[in-house]
């Protein structure tokens, strides 16, 4: 975010503008600014949908496809889920992002007292095939691509959405899933982890082995490199991308000693990154980072083929931009940060809803975050050209800068070891954790400028937003459904499949055909998380202070 400092005598007068990622932003940019950054046409923009794809992925940008719209949405019972899904496809949502509670991300059951309080809460709870089945029905499953946010048990939750396909007589090469998946960016940013470092990352890549291998799901994204907790957890813009990218050089090289060929690795993977704060800072960063990906896959991996080069994923969110003071600013700033992933060429976006800061956003909210991504696709003119700012003296120079500021913080990661040394050993955690204090003193000291919470406060204000309330009965109705899916279902299948799971992991083999063989069966998600558990033992946090 830029800091514009003013003087006593004359409040128009900015003495300098930092961006949060450490670049400071001139009055005036022209020529020369491009030539001190040695911008080179060709290798630095080049044309819509060729090499390094600075400017799009595909020629004609979104004069060819819009943007996919993909609202993060789940909470309660697989049947309110349900509601809410079949609500957001009803008004021209296109994709689903599915939203697990705590129980489910943390691998409990229902019917567990670790889960009490929390079924239900932060999104849908998950306990068997039976509630997939629930929550998905009246669903065309090759026609909605459903994002599954979810990390340490995201190779369940991908066996599962299988399961769910073959139990509908679906073929599951034409079914679309891509679960999160990015247990490295879990453990640096977000904290619903379970198994120690080199397990998870095992696990990780198993979901990736499973889908390459012998044409198995191809239109799964086995993974999404969730570089938005990391930010949303005090990384700045170039360090979100850094990280990310150390994170996904990580899995290539775990599936690629499996005996795997770069390319086919690299061509399933789909990035999640997040918007908030400086405009031309988060354009800046995705023009940047389409670039690098590309370059540092041909130069790493010797990829040549261009789609593997692609930067494909999720460009949206802005959670940590949303403030509780004033509530209704953050449909404002909902409609820049649609605006800045427009700007920037996503291919896939969501907004959080105006009243996240708060709550599960209400129908109301959940469809004006739609609607503000449709005005800027329909009525604003964001598809009528290519890379609307390409040629801009501040933008080339701004994303040559990014892109130095990334491959600054790359170099860090590999002094410390690497990326997964560098989790192991709390390096990452350490350095993000100190940022994120850093930025909530600056705006408690009013270095940094948050509308309605350091300038323009309303002292009285008593924000009007409508709160999701922790439902009791949702959460009895989902143990006495939990109840009788264990009653009704063969023991002995279950039994097998959960034999074939610890024999898997034992061995080092694939745990993916154990678990679909488990999720088939209707095993519970606690069942199979608890055998990995026995085998993988569990994290052991290390200190960050």
């Amino acid at each position: 975010m830029g800091v514009a400092k003013y003087t006593k005598d004359n409040k128009d007068a900015i003495t300098d503008v930092e961006l949060h990622s450490g670049i400071k932003v001139k009055p005036v940019y022209g020529p020369d600014d491009l030539a001190a950054v040695g911008f080179d046409y060709q290798q630095d923009l080049g044309d819509p949908g060729q090499y390094p794809f600075t400017r799009a992925l595909h020629p004609l940008g979104y004069r060819s496809r819009a943007w996919t719209t993909r609202q993060y949405s789940g909470f309660g019972t697989p049947a309110e889920t349900n509601e809410r899904f079949k609500l957001l496809i009803g008004h021209g949502q296109n994709g689903l992002n599915v939203a697990f509670d705590l129980p489910t991300q943390m691998g409990y059951d229902s019917d567990d007292p670790m889960a009490e309080g929390e079924i239900g809460r932060v999104g849908m709870s998950v306990d068997t095939l039976v509630d997939f089945q629930t929550a998905f029905k009246g669903l065309d499953l090759t026609r909605i691509g459903s994002g599954l946010t979810i990390n340490a048990v995201a190779c369940i939750m991908l066996a599962m959405y299988e399961a769910l396909a073959r139990s509908q007589g679906v073929d599951t090469a034409k079914i679309s899933a891509t679960p999160q998946n990015d247990i490295l960016k879990e453990i640096i940013g977000r904290g619903a982890w379970i198994f120690p470092v080199r397990a998870g990352v095992d696990l990780t890549c198993d979901v990736i082995e499973y889908a390459t291998a012998q044409g198995k799901l191809p239109r799964c994204n086995p993974v999404s490199i969730c570089g938005y907790h990391i930010r949303e957890s005090g990384a700045t813009p170039a360090q979100e991308i850094a990280f990310a990218f150390g994170i996904a050089f990580a899995y290539v090289d775990n599936v690629v000693a499996r005996g795997y060929e770069p390319t086919q690795v690299a061509e399933r993977f789909s990035f999640n990154l997040n918007i908030f704060g400086n405009l031309w800072e988060q354009v800046a960063k995705f023009r940047a980072a389409r670039k690098l990906w590309a370059k540092l896959l041909k130069e790493r991996y010797g990829i040549q083929d261009k789609k593997a080069l692609y930067l494909r994923g999720l460009f949206g969110g802005g959670g940590y931009g949303l403030t509780k003071a004033q509530p209704l600013n953050n449909i404002v700033r909902g409609a820049y940060y649609g605006l800045a992933a427009a700007l920037g060429g996503a291919q896939t976006t969501a907004l959080c809803s105006y009243d996240e800061a708060f709550t599960i956003p209400t129908p109301t909210s959940a469809l004006l975050s739609l609607r503000t991504l449709e005005i800027l696709m329909d009525e604003i003119g964001l598809r009528d050209t290519v890379d609307p700012l390409a040629g801009s003296y501040f933008i080339e120079t701004l994303t040559r800068q990014m892109e130095d500021k990334v491959l600054e913080e790359m170099e860090q990661v590999d002094r410390w070891g690497g990326m997964v040394a560098a989790v192991e050993s709390g390096q990452v955690q350490r350095l993000v954790s100190r940022q994120a204090y850093e930025w909530e003193r600056d705006l408690a000291e009013g270095r940094r400028i948050k509308v309605g919470v350091n300038k323009y406060v309303e002292e009285d204000e008593e924000p009007e937003v409508e709160l999701h309330e922790y439902s009791l009965a949702s959460a009895e109705a989902q143990i006495k459904s939990l109840k009788e899916v264990k009653r009704t279902r063969n023991q002995k299948d279950v039994s097998a499949g959960l034999k074939a799971l610890e024999k898997a992991l034992k061995a080092g083999r694939n745990v993916m055909p154990a678990l679909v063989q488990c999720c088939s069966a209707f095993a519970t998600v606690g069942e199979m998380a608890g055998i990995m558990r026995q085998e993988l033992g569990e994290l052991k946090e290390p200190s960050i202070f």
